[in-house]
């Protein structure tokens, strides 16, 4: 089940009482396919969605549409309410006072409190949302500018910023960050879905925090690697032309403790000196021998002083 059908199958569940079956088919309708007074047409390629058009209209109206199905061209199955009965179209007119010229949101005829029922109803007609796993992204189909732009004043009203393309000659209006989303999904009714998207946002934080950590502390190991490559290279440089004797004692013990454990840390290596010293001095003798052994390759020699 997607993400999407999730969320339909939760709004489903509480739309339970008169108010909320007629908020909820309103928004439905508003946003179905098409809404004439010849023909309302209302389809989806969700069985949840299908299904609860037909019991509120039927609850509503004491007349429920015949649903056909028909193959889409993906292979999915639409769900297809066609009505087309003059008298019953008349009522359903008259009933959420639907203009014959546009289509317009009244949200004077649903109370205050059913704005959300009425707005699962859009979603469940027109909406959609990508798998939080994936991507951060709500959207609804709308199929008039104006509506649109209504439905993002009524999202402005509790806070949610959303953005409106055109794709295919409908008009979208989306919700991108997991924020804005959580709470149009609060207000539609969707607690559950809100927190299973809250959570999947923490379980990414934590991996994407997980995998800064390791990035981290591999480009420090490998920091240390090369460094101790390099150390190792320069000493062998040293012991091949003028001999690890030309050394200072301080110096030749640092370098055969380098050669013979090139895994050591300098804290390691300055705890194993006959004369223990702080992994600062270490580096400070490394550093000296570097000097020594670019002092060769630059064709100069070398006495020890």
């Amino acid at each position: 089940m997607s993400f999407s059908d999730e969320v339909r199958k939760e709004l489903c569940t509480y739309i339970n009482d008169k108010d909320k079956r007629f908020a909820c088919l309103y928004g439905m309708l508003l946003f179905s396919r098409v809404l004439s007074s010849e023909r309302i047409c209302f389809q989806s390629k969700s069985k949840t969605a299908s299904d609860t058009f037909g019991e509120l209209f039927g609850k509503v109206f004491r007349s429920r549409p015949d649903c056909r199905e028909s193959a889409a061209k993906n292979g999915k199955v639409m769900y297809i309410y066609d009505i087309t009965d003059a008298e019953l179209i008349a009522r359903v007119f008259e009933k959420y006072r639907f203009s014959a010229d546009e289509r317009h949101m009244d949200t004077e005829i649903i109370s205050t409190g059913s704005l959300g029922v009425f707005t699962a109803g859009v979603f469940l007609a027109c909406g959609s949302v990508n798998d939080p796993e994936k991507e951060y992204h709500l959207e609804f189909t709308s199929p008039e500018e104006a509506l649109a732009n209504e439905l993002s004043a009524l999202l402005a009203d509790i806070g949610v910023t959303a953005g409106l393309t055109v794709r295919r000659g409908q008009y979208i209006v989306y919700i991108k960050g997991s924020e804005s989303i959580e709470d149009t999904l609060t207000f539609i009714g969707a607690q559950q879905c809100t927190l299973e998207l809250m959570n999947v946002k923490i379980y990414k934080d934590v991996r994407n925090k997980a995998n800064r950590i390791t990035n981290c502390d591999n480009a420090n190991i490998n920091k240390v690697v090369n460094a101790s490559m390099k150390q190792v290279e320069d000493i062998r440089l040293i012991a091949s032309t003028t001999g690890l004797d030309i050394l200072s004692e301080e110096l030749r013990e640092v370098a055969e403790l380098r050669l013979s454990s090139t895994g050591l840390s300098l804290q390691d290596i300055g705890d194993s000196l006959s004369v223990p010293i702080s992994r600062s001095g270490v580096n400070h003798r490394l550093k000296k021998i570097a000097k020594i052994a670019d002092e060769i390759r630059a064709g100069g020699g070398y006495e020890k002083r």
